[in-house]
């Protein structure tokens, strides 16, 4: 079922931590966090961007690090210090006509639970919090910050024969 329904999504929304970076963070000396991302889940970000799908980044995160990161991967909307996930995924809805039920979420731990229950498509990776995999459509089979977001996208532009069909998908 959730292959068939990749069609009809028209947005992607991401945490951070435990999604597009790996579970494990390293802390600077001045005690920022440090994160690793993933390469292809940059590239597929991206290449998204550019076939027109709106992304959202919604993190708890407060790091300077990670918005520069996902702006340069063309990435318009991102929510930082999100306390409250839902507020800002709803208000990304609102901001790009969409409703929630054309949006793939991936979360991966309880503060994405309830944006997870009413987002279109609830996706998360494959070390995902118990409670987080119950409520999924799709577990990917990559861990957090190891490519379960280019899974994803790569699905999603793929059904919808968005992937490789054109120039723009061999460059940055």
């Amino acid at each position: 079922m959730f292959k068939e329904n990749l069609k009809n999504i028209k947005a992607f929304a991401f945490d951070v931590d435990g999604v597009l970076s790996s579970d494990r963070v390293s802390l600077h000396p001045n005690g920022e966090p440090m994160r690793v991302v993933n390469i292809k889940d940059g590239y597929a970000i991206q290449h998204a961007v550019k076939r027109g799908f709106p992304i959202a980044i919604i993190t708890g995160g407060r790091t300077n690090s990670v918005r520069m990161r996902f702006e340069a991967l063309g990435v318009k909307d991102i929510y930082m210090s999100s306390a409250y996930k839902m507020r800002d995924f709803l208000d990304f809805a609102q901001k790009n006509g969409l409703d929630p039920s054309e949006i793939l979420y991936m979360g991966d731990d309880i503060p994405d639970f309830e944006v997870m229950k009413h987002c279109g498509y609830p996706c998360c990776p494959n070390d995902a919090a118990a409670e987080i995999r119950e409520l999924s459509c799709y577990i990917s089979p990559k861990d957090g910050g190891r490519g379960c977001a280019r899974d994803v996208i790569e699905q999603v532009l793929k059904a919808q024969n968005k992937w490789m069909d054109n120039s723009e998908a061999f460059g940055w």
